[in-house]
């Protein structure tokens, strides 16, 4: 009995693994081996960028924007697109500037963001931010309500969570999980050092109902693509579509809605945080009590803002998109005749 149990068992583990779930395993051993070497690559990038002084790196960053630019020409088309619609009235030579100036913000940004923990604390960070009507911003955080701050990709939006959480308020962001995981666990960590927490943008909404419940603070970028089902509203006089969920939670909450920005004023880490605009649920005049309303409300603080400093807008991504409508199936001939 033994010797037949021996001869069918298999000689060796593998023996057990089909070729297609075998090919499986190599394939996901291979993206762990990639994910992983990007990783060890950032974290080098890192260490590199924090040994630099900060005035080093701007220089770096001016390098690099002239390399994307006008070397690279990454994004050339989109870019001069996005910004010929939005400012019509400028010419082409300040059109490749202004573009050659997001370039430099985004690298900054990125530098921003690596030298935050090791410069901006509890006790000095007023060397670094200057706050722009702190009262609405406070009197908002105290309600005995949940708070709603929206904001774009403008500015160093990374920032303004960081900054939060070192003045004691933590907030809660919705964002999308990154396909490196070692690289998602990096960012969000740097996120979560002050108390800036993240839900995944896929199953989180039962979390928000309980930030909401709890009247925690609620942290959106509401300038994403949200395709042919979103709210549609103008955006720099184009129409764009826009998440309805943002609007969705004010209405449901009454939570007073803040449109927050986090400009840089100077050099590096020298930025003017704050608010131009707060929405108050309880007083809004009628036609605001829509999806539309509070959507059309803050799309217009963003560009009122952009417009202030337009060289630290994203322009690189596709906000603006159009849609072709969906082709009607035609009808089968039974269908015809029930018709």
């Amino acid at each position: 009995m033994a010797g037949i149990v021996a001869q069918c068992r298999p000689s060796r583990a593998s023996d057990l693994i089909t070729p297609g779930a075998a090919s499986r395993v190599r394939l996901f051993s291979l993206r762990n081996a990639i994910d992983y070497s990007a990783y060890v690559v950032v974290r080098l990038f890192v260490c590199i960028v924090q040994a630099m002084p900060l005035a080093h790196c701007a220089v770096v960053a001016r390098w690099m924007a002239t390399l994307c630019a006008s070397l690279l020409k990454i994004r050339r088309r989109l870019v001069e697109e996005n910004l010929r619609h939005a400012f019509p009235e400028m010419t082409a030579p300040e059109r490749k500037q202004l573009a050659w100036r997001m370039w430099e913000h985004l690298f900054l940004l990125l530098i921003e963001v690596i030298h935050a923990p090791r410069k901006i604390h509890h006790t000095n960070w007023r060397d670094y931010v200057k706050l722009a009507n702190a009262d609405k911003i406070i009197r908002a955080f105290f309600d005995d309500r949940p708070t709603v701050i929206i904001c774009g990709h403008y500015g160093n939006f990374e920032l303004s969570g960081f900054v939060l959480g070192i003045l004691g308020f933590p907030s809660y962001t919705i964002a999308r999980t990154l396909d490196n995981p070692y690289l998602d666990r990096f960012l969000n960590d740097f996120r979560g050092m002050t108390g800036q927490y993240i839900l995944p943008k896929e199953g989180s909404s039962g979390e928000v109902e309980r930030v909401l419940s709890q009247g925690g603070i609620l942290a959106l970028l509401a300038d994403q693509n949200a395709g042919r089902k979103g709210c549609w509203v103008d955006f720099f006089g184009r129409p764009a579509s826009s998440h309805k969920g943002i609007a969705l939670f004010t209405l449901a909450s009454e939570a007073p809605t803040l449109f927050c920005y986090a400009r840089r004023i100077g050099g590096p880490l020298e930025h003017l945080m704050g608010t131009d605009a707060v929405l108050e649920p309880r007083n809004m005049p009628d036609e605001m009590h829509s999806v539309k309303g509070i959507t059309q409300w803050y799309t217009r603080q963003l560009e009122q803002t952009i417009r202030q400093a337009p060289e630290q807008y994203w322009w690189v991504h596709r906000r603006w998109r159009e849609y072709q409508p969906r082709k009607k199936k035609p009808k089968t001939s039974a269908e015809s005749k029930a018709a």
